[in-house]
């Protein structure tokens, strides 16, 4: 038998390769997956399903928002079609939400892909908050810093992007509604500068 001699290519590769025994073997990649794998791979990892009373409680927060939005809504002003007033399209979404609401709690009860409350659960009430949070503060210091920070809180700590990504990223989109709607459509939103 001819010894082959092994090019310094093909030696990267082997040495790089895990061996058979590791268990890095054992798993394929996540290419090398049939569908079917992958969704018993989805299925195992997912988390617990939640039950008809977390079904429940997070229909009624949704009919909880939905009912209140329409009675700001209506406080508004909602006008005609032909002359809408501020709260006529929140009005009608606050009504479609409302039948979403009632609807997950008559139908939703038995609904069984819905997952249990964990403690990324509680990532929309931060976003939420921050929201109602920049609303608050606009028309005291400008929309600038407000936008800002919750950029920043949205995009670092929900979003779990890197602090350089986030800086980047939060100031772009600061810079950009400034210069649209401030600058090119001269609106009457409140700036600092």
């Amino acid at each position: 038998m001819i010894p082959v001699k092994e090019t310094p290519a093909e030696s990267a590769v082997t040495e790089d390769a895990p061996a058979k025994d590791t268990p890095e073997a054992d798993s394929p990649e996540v290419d090398d997956l049939t569908p079917e794998q992958l969704a018993a791979q989805w299925e195992e990892e997912k988390p617990p399903a939640a039950g008809a009373l977390a079904n429940a409680a997070s229909s009624l927060v949704v009919l909880g928002v939905g009912i209140a939005a329409v009675v700001l809504s209506v406080a508004m002003g909602l006008g005609t079609p032909a002359s809408p007033q501020p709260g006529l399209w929140p009005f009608l979404i606050s009504c479609v939400m409302v039948a979403l609401g009632l609807f997950q709690l008559i139908a939703g009860r038995h609904n069984r892909d819905a997952e249990k409350f964990t403690r990324m659960s509680t990532a929309p009430l931060t976003g939420l908050v921050t929201l109602v949070a920049m609303v608050a503060l606009m028309p005291l210091i400008g929309f600038e810093i407000p936008a800002l920070v919750l950029c920043i809180i949205w995009m670092r700590f929900l979003g779990g992007e890197t602090w350089r990504s986030t800086l980047v990223v939060s100031a772009s989109v600061v810079i950009a509604f400034y210069g649209i709607f401030v600058l090119a459509l001269g609106t009457s939103i409140p700036h600092l500068f």
